[in-house]
């Protein structure tokens, strides 16, 4: 096949004055790189396209592809990583990856969550902070925990994101509403372990690729997989891949896998939980559209774990969307 690839590239979002923090989620020239060798390496052609307005010039010069091999996370509002697919959409352009609807609804924390508590699935209680005055209406069940509603890369997430007071609660509030222009999400505290759950495909023919357990070290901040983590991962997280032989494993990726049905992943993803004081996992977030470094990123890392090297991940990818564009609309 012929692939375009869209993605947005930090370092062009750098070089026009965007933070490191601003452009945490973009990738590096270096994954862009792996995957346009990989999808090569598998026997298709490739063509660079970029960020979203680059491909708008080259759809209104009439470029066409077989596929969009699509990575693109947008820059502006909830719906942004939603918009190369939806220009996609119009124009009837296969992708990779999930659609608009569902990169919308799991980009919004809370009405992700509604719809994971509506399928029957364990995820705990949250409330959503628009204005410090929503504070006063969230009961007393400290500990909370609060985050961004819309942000990725563990952005806005930090050790003061735990709280177990009133005051703490809204002064946190406060920050991230001033801070990241959006809600917030409040949600009661899971002490337990946190597990990232790799899946493969769509639908049914959806399987659990492995399991990682983020285990943070001494030096790391406490209590959370925090954007600081995530970004020095390298000294202060361990990644260990678990087998689903362990029975709180096992039962996070059963949640994992029902989720990723329900929500409406496609291709390839990541689904995130963490246990509660009883050693019952709950679902935390979808990232329907995972980070792909080769070496940084938890899809591929888990795949590595389980013996799938980084080509063969690209490539089962690519095959599951190429699978779904070759099923006919149903009458």
């Amino acid at each position: 096949m012929h692939i375009g690839l869209t993605y947005d590239l930090r370092g062009e979002y750098l070089a026009e004055g965007w933070s490191e923090a601003e452009t945490a989620e973009f990738d590096r020239d270096d994954t862009i790189e792996a995957i346009d060798i990989a999808l090569r390496r598998n026997g298709h052609t490739t063509d660079r396209v970029g960020r979203l307005s680059k491909l708008v010039a080259r759809l209104a010069r009439g470029d066409r592809w077989d596929l969009v091999f699509n990575i693109a996370e947008g820059m502006f509002g909830v719906a942004r990583e939603a918009q190369v697919p939806a220009l996609l959409d119009a124009y009837r352009i296969p992708y990779t990856f999930a659609d608009p609807a569902v990169l919308m609804l799991s980009l919004d924390k809370a009405l992700c969550k509604t719809a994971v508590r509506e399928a029957g699935l364990p995820t705990p209680p949250h409330w959503v902070v628009k204005t410090p005055r929503d504070v006063d209406r969230i009961p007393p069940r400290f500990p909370l925990f609060c985050k961004p509603l819309a942000e990725g890369t563990g952005k806005g997430i930090s050790e003061d994101s735990l709280v177990s007071t009133r005051e703490a609660l809204a002064n946190q509030c406060r920050r991230l509403l001033a801070e990241f222009r959006q809600p917030v999400l409040v949600e009661k505290y899971l002490p337990g372990r946190e597990f990232t759950v790799g899946i493969l495909g769509t639908g049914d023919e959806a399987t659990v690729l492995g399991t990682l357990e983020i285990i943070l070290l001494s030096t790391a901040e406490r209590h959370a997989y925090s954007y600081f983590n995530k970004e020095f991962c390298e000294q202060h997280v361990e990644y260990r891949f678990v087998s689903s032989r362990d029975p709180e494993a096992a039962q996070a990726e059963q949640i994992a896998l029902a989720a990723w049905r329900a929500l409406g992943g496609r291709d390839g993803g990541r689904v995130d939980l963490r246990s509660d004081e009883a050693g019952r996992p709950q679902f935390l977030e979808i990232n329907p559209l995972a980070g792909l470094h080769p070496q940084h990123s938890d899809l591929p890392m888990i795949a590595t774990a389980a013996g799938m090297p980084y080509h063969e991940l690209i490539g089962r990818i690519v095959d599951s969307a190429a699978k779904r564009i070759a099923q006919p609309l149903p009458s």
